[in-house]
């Protein structure tokens, strides 16, 4: 599983970081501007993303705006909506707008934090991006 972990905060990006680097290659993107140029990238070479994990209040380029950008992306590289990369939103805000518009985006999982190690790996199984 390719993982793009897309987070401005040091120690929670250094936590899903360590979850996840046992399932695969992960790398990291401080800011939406950062995951979009990293999703185009990684299309473009033809090794595209399988998880996204994308916060939401960042620098440059909120995750709303990255997700919308990130999903352009991938339609253009080819890439059908239902086969495009997972994208677990990551966040501290709980409120029905930004749940919505995440699901809009076509986010698959919301998690709040602080993230529960326990249900993040549930949820990656939910997606069978993990056994």
């Amino acid at each position: 599983m390719k993982t793009l972990i897309v987070e401005d905060d040091f120690t929670s990006r250094l936590y899903l970081q360590e979850i996840l680097k046992k399932y695969g290659p992960t790398n990291v993107a401080l800011n939406g501007k950062e995951a979009v140029e990293a999703v185009r990238t990684a299309v473009e070479a033809g090794e595209p993303y399988n998880l996204i994990t994308l916060d939401i209040m960042m620098p440059e380029m909120d995750g709303q705006a990255a997700l919308n950008e990130i999903r352009r992306v991938e339609e253009a590289g080819g890439i059908a909506s239902i086969y495009g990369a997972k994208v677990i939103m990551t966040t501290a805000l709980d409120d029905s707008k930004n749940i919505l518009a995440s699901f809009k985006g076509q986010c698959d999982v919301y998690l709040t934090k602080p993230v529960d190690k326990a249900r993040l790996l549930g949820e990656l199984r939910k997606l069978k991006l993990i056994e």
